[in-house]
């Protein structure tokens, strides 16, 4: 039988203000080989984003959409994503990847009940659900977050576009979401009238 033990790896630099210390004995890291142990054990918790814009009457004028590029060099667009860290709250996950994402300045208006629009269940073989992730088995929480800053994209983003309701539900928009995300989108942005 293999076993492996898990130990915790160096704590990164805090990425900004929003970074409070982890439980004592646990800074909530993993090395890649431990995330790669866990991730073919257990399922992962995600929070998952689609920044909008909005007008004075509350509804949804832009939609952004990150661009990124795979190692293969493919263009894909993405929504805003990341784990929950242990010891972090769903809050605080889904403003430290609004940040990481999206830039200091785009000033998101985090909703005041955290409940999401929707749940996402990716698996790493096809055919369970719609959701496919070939790294892992991962629960998403899937928030629409309003965002009032300027955008510059961060991590491994090359750009934040912004485009209205219907030019984000387009086929040819959607296709360009890996994974099952564009259904994703249309399911997260229904749930606000688009």
């Amino acid at each position: 039988m293999l076993t492996m033990s898990i130990d915790t790896a160096e704590l990164p630099e805090p990425e900004g203000p929003e970074d409070r210390p982890s439980p004592p004995g646990n800074p909530g890291w993993l090395s890649d080989d431990e995330l790669a142990f866990v991730r073919g054990r257990l399922p992962v918790v995600y929070v998952e984003a689609v920044p909008v814009r909005l007008d004075g009457l509350g509804q949804v004028t832009e939609v952004g959409l990150l661009l990124r590029s795979t190692p293969e060099g493919v263009m894909t667009r993405a929504l805003v994503s990341g784990r929950v860290r242990y010891g972090e709250t769903l809050r605080e996950a889904l403003f430290r990847h609004l940040e990481n994402d999206l830039g200091p300045m785009a000033f998101p208006q985090m909703p005041a009940a955290l409940v999401p629009v929707q749940v996402a269940e990716y698996f790493p073989m096809p055919g369970i659900s719609s959701y496919v992730d070939e790294r892992q088995h991962a629960v998403s929480l899937v928030y629409v977050v309003p965002v009032t800053g300027s955008c510059s994209p961060r991590q491994d983003a090359l750009e934040v576009t912004w485009m209205a309701p219907e030019e984000a539900l387009s086929a040819a928009t959607l296709d360009e979401l890996p994974g099952g995300r564009g259904a994703l989108l249309r399911q997260a942005l229904a749930a606000v009238g688009c």
